[in-house]
């Protein structure tokens, strides 16, 4: 049976944002592209729109957000990226809706990304795992506020001190979709991608997954995808345009 090939996504971009649910989210398979990326130059800047304070049964909330927070600062440094913003959500309770797509489109119109990465938000890994919630809240809120960002009377009372609209996000991209049909080269990068997904130590060592190893994880799913793209490792995306007729 003859596999699936996946297309190469386009580099001729400059400005990226991240917007995914939690801290480690884009550490599982997209940060080596991450990499990539800033080793061109291009600027990508991260937010998370939770703090993944309720990731750690042994630590309380506002313990384990510190904690967090300290560990994706950490892992987006290790992949080049120097901005990470938090927005403050409630984690695990996200809820899709117009105050999510709200606050994510104030970080659009802030940063003016060409490209928008967020992680998948299908209801399924692709198989019998169910996705989370909050990834799936996130997701469908990310893509509705790079067009909410576009439209001036859209949230217009953000359009203070200088701040205006902003349409020009070419495409939203979704890390890790079972759907994905285009994928990233991250051979020279996937070692960077791993040390990203070690840097949160704390939070896998909450897992208690017994023998885990980071490496091996991100080998099985970056082997695949580079079988798919005809390299030796890559991160696949689902793409979605954003412009009309794209």
């Amino acid at each position: 049976m003859e596999i699936e090939k996946l297309e190469p996504l386009p580099e001729d971009w400059e400005r990226a944002l991240c917007v995914v649910a939690h801290p480690d989210d884009l550490e599982f398979g997209a940060a080596a592209a991450v990499a990539r990326w800033t080793g061109q130059g291009k600027q990508v800047v991260y937010c998370m729109v939770t703090s993944g304070e309720a990731g750690i049964d042994a630590l309380a909330p506002d313990e384990c957000r510190a904690v967090r927070e300290a560990e994706q600062v950490e892992s987006a440094r290790i992949v080049g990226v120097a901005e990470v913003e938090f927005l403050g959500q409630p984690d695990g309770i996200l809820e899709y809706g117009v105050p999510l797509r709200r606050v994510i489109t104030e970080v659009v119109r802030r940063h003016r990304p060409e490209i928008v990465v967020t992680g998948n938000f299908r209801d399924t890994w692709g198989g019998l795992n169910l996705n989370q919630a909050d990834h799936i809240a996130t997701g469908r809120a990310v893509v509705d506020a790079v067009r909410d960002a576009g439209n001036r009377w859209v949230f217009p009372e953000q359009l203070t001190d200088g701040l205006e609209p902003w349409g020009g996000v070419r495409a939203v991209w979704a890390a890790g979709s079972p759907q994905a049909t285009h994928a990233v080269d991250t051979t020279g990068t996937f070692d960077a991608g791993v040390a990203s997904l070690e840097a949160h130590r704390a939070y896998i060592d909450g897992l208690g997954w017994e023998n885990w190893d980071p490496r091996e994880f991100l080998e099985g799913f970056a082997r695949q995808a580079g079988q798919r793209l005809g390299t030796a490792y890559a991160a696949t995306f689902e793409v979605f345009p954003m412009g009309w007729g794209e």
